[in-house]
């Protein structure tokens, strides 16, 4: 007969608890939602040209071609996210990676995913 190794989960112990989590939910909030506007492929796109310098709106939808409300939708998330910033240069708004963006792109840009850069 083989001895079971479970440990509290039916045998009539208490698992062993650890005496205090160190949780800190507002990161885990935040990291979730920066997580979530890196999960689409658009968005990176966006990421990615914003890392050679900062474009207006209208630059950035003749590069990715999308609808102006697709874009504005995707924009959205990642200023949301704090991965953009935008700045009213006249009639234009120009959006520009945050530190936390460069941060993100790099990563992402550096790393190989199933064998591909």
């Amino acid at each position: 007969m083989v001895k079971s190794t479970n440990s509290g989960c039916g045998d009539g112990r208490t698992p062993a608890r650890p005496k205090k989590l160190n949780i800190d939910e507002g990161k885990i909030a935040a990291m979730s939602q920066v997580y979530g506007a890196l999960s689409d492929p658009l968005r990176l796109r966006i990421l990615s040209i914003l890392t050679v310098q900062p474009l207006c709106v209208c630059v950035i939808k003749e590069i990715v071609n999308v609808p102006d409300s697709k874009l504005s939708y995707h924009l959205a998330i990642l200023k949301n996210a704090g991965l953009v910033d935008s700045e009213r240069d006249g009639n234009w708004i120009m959006y520009s990676l945050t530190g936390t963006g460069k941060s993100y792109v790099g990563s992402v840009s550096s790393r190989k995913v199933n064998g591909h850069v």
